[in-house]
């Protein structure tokens, strides 16, 4: 087998290591080992480094563990390799920001018309969806992204992208949250350490050494990109020091069901794990039918299950939780308190276990939407910390960071830990009021009896938030907040409810009122957080069952994590209703939800708890 390196003119060596700390703790770095210039704990740029038109950029193959597209041979991996020409003497090895996606070579282009019609009675089974169109593949070797390049090769970095399995130019299936998408990036990491081969053909035997990589990794990337990362960490994989994943996917289940619902991520209604498959299968066409067949026709098929909502096997392989404990690369999170497609529990529960685990951990949430990368300097000193093996102070510093309302993202407020240590719950109880607006009080009440609620997707949440009058949902309001009130947590609610069907969807919206329309609204100024369950999963997420009518069962579910200061002067509103037109399925008008007051409760994290919460 005949080993070479790329075919690429050769430059002299290296000028001079240059390393500048103003970190005196930095001074313990060995400097001839470094070219990195190092100040207030984050890597600068590197003159020499800062030339694109100097830069090599090639691409190979990195050959897998597995073999998922059925030709009997173990799957290989495109990667595409940006680095600074003085590597190419092989006298300088660099650490790698690593990127990788399904998303690089295209994607099936509109018309949407493959997602799941959610025109159907809850628990029901759906009607047939049409599948996805043959994806084009885009792009021309050997660059398959420019992310991330131009940040971090002028400072002192190799940058590596890879496609996923089935996608692009790299061999085996997609599979959404399957094994494969943990192995394939693992994969990557061993050859950038020598552990597992490189071919510069999918199929030749011709082999590449990475062997201007010093074996230290970093990666990061945002969504779906986010998820990669973290599902590498899970590996465990020696060599991969930190991770940035940004509004990441951390389970496909809380990404398309909640609490035993069927729900939809935010801005993409009837979206489900195999119409993703559709939209990234851009993978060799020789072998889609195959992939077709065995993943998306069978193994998802069987196991998604939309007629239940249910959590099972299926979902549970593709919970990155339940994989967590090899993770041992520092990790920075983050994400956005208002991004309803890949929503901030995603992020949460993964720096929740790696806390509890001792994992260098920090969080970053803003108040925006989908995306949002940390602030520079947050990455690059994460980065220097971890890969450059600086003691920058960065795990000194504090462990969360939260955008303010209107507050520029790249200057968060720091805070010891999220939520935030000051936070205690209140316990906040209904009274009376429909079709109008009840009360919200923290006062425990008896005796309020019960309420109804008429089922009707015609009506967006914000429209039944708004309503001064309406008997399609119930609204319970705070008095007027006299002072501003922090909410900092993980909201929880516990609805007793009677159905007059056997299933119906449970919706819960907690927003601040008067609702604010006029310019300069932002989503912060009227939705504080959501929520949705299955009262038919009243039990377990694990099992549903028919509910008898007429009959109270008592559901109770987290709602979003969030990070608030409601300003003084709004009321904070709860609203419980069925459908909601943005998320769940649209059965037929008409289902009736009877709310029990008293057995109905609202627990928020507040900072300050009790002591600053005035009802007067």
């Amino acid at each position: 087998m005949k080993k070479i390196r790329n075919a690429l003119p050769l430059f002299a060596a290296f000028w001079l290591i240059i390393f500048v700390a103003t970190d005196a703790r930095s001074q313990d770095i060995d400097v001839q080992n470094s070219v990195h210039i190092i100040e207030d704990g984050q890597a600068q740029i590197i003159p020499e480094f800062n030339d694109p038109d100097e830069w090599i950029r090639h691409d190979l193959w990195v050959e897998t563990e597995f073999d998922t597209d059925g030709d009997g041979k173990p799957d290989r991996m495109h990667v595409s390799v940006t680095r600074p020409a003085q590597t190419e003497s092989g006298d300088l090895r660099l650490p790698v920001i690593y990127e990788t996606s399904p998303y690089y070579a295209g994607t099936a282009r509109p018309p949407y018309d493959f997602f799941w019609d959610v025109r159907h009675e809850v628990g029901e089974t759906p009607p047939a969806r049409t599948m996805g169109p043959e994806v084009e593949r885009t792009g021309e070797r050997p660059i398959i992204s420019n992310s991330q390049i131009r940040t971090w090769v002028p400072r002192g970095f190799i940058v590596v992208h890879s496609t996923s399995p089935g996608t692009g130019l790299s061999q085996g299936a997609p599979t959404v949250g399957g094994e494969n998408e943990s192995l394939a990036p693992k994969a990557v990491i061993d050859w950038l350490n020598g552990r597992a081969p490189g071919y510069t053909t999918p199929d030749g035997d011709e082999e590449v050494e990475a062997f201007w990589a010093n074996g230290i990794v970093g990666m990061t990337g945002t969504s779906y990109n986010g998820t990669l990362p973290l599902a590498a960490a899970t590996t465990g994989v020696e060599g991969l020091k930190a991770i940035i994943p940004i509004a990441p996917n951390t389970s496909y289940y809380h990404y398309f069901r909640s609490h035993g619902l069927v729900r939809s991520p935010g801005g993409f209604l009837g979206e489900d794990i195999d119409v993703l498959y559709d939209f990234i299968h851009s993978g060799d066409e020789s072998k889609r039918e195959y992939n077709n067949r065995t993943v998306r026709d069978t193994e998802m098929a069987e196991g998604m299950d939309r007629i239940t909502g249910d959590y099972n096997d299926f979902w549970a392989g593709r919970d990155y939780l339940n994989h967590i404990e090899p993770v041992e690369a520092a990790v920075l999170m983050a994400h956005a308190f208002n991004d309803w497609n890949v929503m901030p529990e995603h992020s949460y529960r993964i720096y929740e276990a790696l806390r509890e685990r001792g994992v260098p951990a920090m969080i970053y949430y803003h108040q925006g939407g989908h995306g949002g990368e940390p602030p520079h300097w947050m990455m690059n000193m994460l980065f220097t910390r971890y890969l450059l093996d600086v003691d920058n102070g960065i795990d000194e510093k504090p462990r969360a960071w939260i955008v303010r309302e209107r507050d520029e993202r790249d200057n968060p407020t720091p805070y010891d830990d999220y939520p935030n240590p000051e936070a205690e719950p209140i316990t906040f109880y209904l009274t009376p009021g429909a079709p109008e607006r009840g009360g919200l009080t923290a006062t425990s009440t008896s005796g309020q009896g019960t309420e109804t609620l008429v089922d009707n997707v015609s009506f967006s949440g914000s429209a039944l938030a708004q309503a001064e009058w309406t008997n399609h949902r119930l609204i319970y309001l705070t008095p007027e907040l006299t002072d501003d009130l922090h909410i900092s947590g993980v909201p929880n609610i516990t609805v007793t409810l009677a159905s007059s069907k056997e299933a119906a969807n449970l919706s819960v919206w907690l927003v601040s009122l008067p609702w604010n329309e006029g310019r300069g609204t932002v989503i912060t100024d009227n939705i504080i957080t959501k929520g949705w369950a299955s009262p038919q999963n009243h039990q377990s997420i694990w099992e549903s069952e028919p509910l008898v009518p007429g009959e109270f069962y008592s559901v109770t579910f987290d709602l979003q994590p969030d990070d608030q200061i409601i300003p003084a002067g709004q009321q904070i509103g709860l609203m419980i209703f069925s459908s909601d037109r943005e998320y769940t399925l649209w059965p037929h008008p008409g289902t009736e939800l009877t709310i029990d007051l008293d057995a109905t409760t609202l627990t928020l994290p507040v900072v300050g708890g009790y002591d600053v919460f005035n009802q007067d």
